[in-house]
């Protein structure tokens, strides 16, 4: 006959299969363990002790989805993933190394933890939290409110922009440029300097999304990194691109990062050329 499964060792798997591998010594207790039981599987490398009360369970390395459960669950009730850490769980910012950010309660009177960054929130209300992938997390307008000042600025707009091209809700206060890029920033600086006409930023033309895009001038701009406009896939999709938009009746200009890192200045005569040879009635360019 096979070896028989534990009963407990059982549904501790399938608990642990809803939480990303991890559980709490509560938890155990509550599928029927005793506390010498949970010792021994701890002997014998079944469970993992990753914060006090907090084990994963199995043998497998434990996911970046792994910890931040474990870190939600070392901090007691009420515990969310908070700010950059919410930020990468909600796809806003790329994972990287550090401290896993939570905010408790302001009445949670938890002790500083090794590896998390804990934040006391009074204002952590039910409307500020919710679930994503079952973790604990704060909102992602929430969360955009939290990383403004715990990030560098640049962070926050990248984070900012991401939540806006994901629909997440965000605090309508929060304004950006719907810029994606720090290349397509620099060519809004230039149209700014300028007096240029400000364009509309990352708008859908026909099934394109245009860099940017004069709609009364009927002028499409794209600006170009070496980066992500390299390669055979690239190089056909930016011409398929400009001819769609010519066919549908608009003018399309590109301009790479070296023009709009040094040769600005050429650049904005030949926007202000186009703008006014596509301006309508009485040869200005439209005013936003």
């Amino acid at each position: 006959m096979g070896e028989q499964i534990d009963p407990f060792d059982s549904t501790v798997a399938r608990l642990a299969g809803r939480q990303h591998g991890v559980v709490t010594y509560a938890q155990l207790r509550e599928a029927g363990m005793t506390g010498n039981g949970i010792a021994q599987r701890a002997r014998r490398g079944q469970l993992h002790r990753l914060h006090r009360g907090v084990y994963a369970v199995g043998h497998r390395p434990v996911s970046r989805r792994g910890f931040w459960m474990a870190a939600v669950f070392a901090c007691g009730e009420g515990a969310v993933l908070s700010h950059r850490s919410a930020a990468e769980l909600w796809g806003l910012l790329r994972p990287q190394r550090g401290p896993i950010h939570i905010s408790t309660p302001a009445r949670s009177g938890r002790a500083k933890r090794e590896k998390l960054r804990l934040h006391r929130c009074s204002s952590l209300v039910a409307g500020a939290t919710t679930r994503r992938l079952n973790i604990p997390v704060t909102t992602p307008a929430r969360t955009i409110a939290d990383l403004r000042g715990d990030v560098p600025p640049a962070q926050w707009r990248r984070a900012v922009r991401q939540a806006e091209l994901a629909r997440f809700p965000i605090d309508p206060e929060v304004k950006t440029d719907r810029t994606r890029s720090d290349l397509e920033r620099d060519f809004l600086r230039i149209c700014r300097r300028c007096g240029l006409p400000m364009p509309e930023v990352n708008v859908k033309v026909g099934r394109w999304t245009v860099d940017f895009f004069w709609r009364a001038e009927r002028l499409a701009v794209e600006v170009d990194s070496y980066r992500y406009h390299r390669g055979s896939v690239a190089f056909h999709d930016d011409h398929a691109r400009d001819l769609d938009l010519r066919q549908l009746g608009y003018e399309a200009r590109r301009f790479d990062e070296r023009q709009i890192d040094e040769e600005p200045d050429r650049v904005a005569a030949d926007l202000v050329a186009a703008l006014r040879g596509n301006a309508p009635r009485g040869g200005q360019p439209a005013k936003r």
